[in-house]
């Protein structure tokens, strides 16, 4: 088996309240291979949120470490983690996160902007991932003027635009009514598969887990 683009490695996340700890994550280890779909489910407050920041570098374990593309970002400054995590890394959250001063294009450019591409190629290369998510015609159009179903699309865009090897998404449709996640989950998955781009999602519905090639299941804070 080759090197996964991402691992953990007796992962453990506490967090102290007072003078009580609460133990979130227990030694979880995680290999993510090359274009692997990867599925993690797990009740509400199971830990599946903290274990993607910890595993986006967003977040600092308390034990353990990550390996990306075969550096661990905790162990990088700041500036050094935030190139390691635009270079390999896209995100896809519930909630988009996108900019609202800007354009749809200007939003998908972003991560590319960051990077210090030429502009040319960036409004080229945003532009072809929207029109691969269907926003031929809604690229000029800020957040007001999109649906919740167009902006997550855009958010995909996004994460997809600097040709990650990995996309962490957490609950990516979980803010859009059936008809719409239904569209978006067809849509990420179908470019998924064309870019080959390792997924690991975390979601609450057994419908979309049994699309991944694997499913792990977080409880009471060890993954199995």
């Amino acid at each position: 088996m080759s090197n996964p683009v991402l691992a953990c490695y007796d992962l453990e996340k506490t967090f102290v309240d007072g003078v009580s700890k609460v133990e979130v994550l227990r030694r979880v280890n995680l290999q993510v291979q090359a274009g692997e779909m990867l599925a993690i489910v797990g009740n509400s407050g199971s830990g599946k949120s903290t274990l993607m920041h910890l595993l986006g570098g967003l977040d600092q374990p308390s034990n353990g470490y990550v390996m990306l593309h075969g550096k661990n970002p905790h162990k990088l400054s700041e500036s050094e983690k935030c190139q390691l995590r635009n270079q390999y890394l896209g995100f896809v959250y519930q909630f988009h996160h996108l900019l609202p001063e800007f354009s749809a294009l200007e939003n998908v450019g972003m991560p590319l902007l960051i990077r210090g591409e030429m502009p040319l190629r960036i409004l080229e290369k945003a532009a072809h991932l929207l029109e691969m998510v269907g926003l031929k015609d809604r690229m000029q159009h800020r957040l007001s003027q999109l649906s919740g179903g167009e902006r997550q699309r855009v958010a995909i865009a996004r994460a997809l635009v600097c040709d990650p090897l990995c996309v962490l998404a957490d609950e990516p449709t979980g803010n859009l009514d059936p008809k719409n996640a239904e569209k978006v989950l067809n849509l990420f998955f179908d470019l998924q598969q064309k870019q080959q781009t390792s997924v690991v999602m975390v979601t609450h519905d057994p419908q979309i887990a049994q699309r991944a090639h694997r499913v792990l299941c977080l409880t009471e804070g060890v993954l199995v």
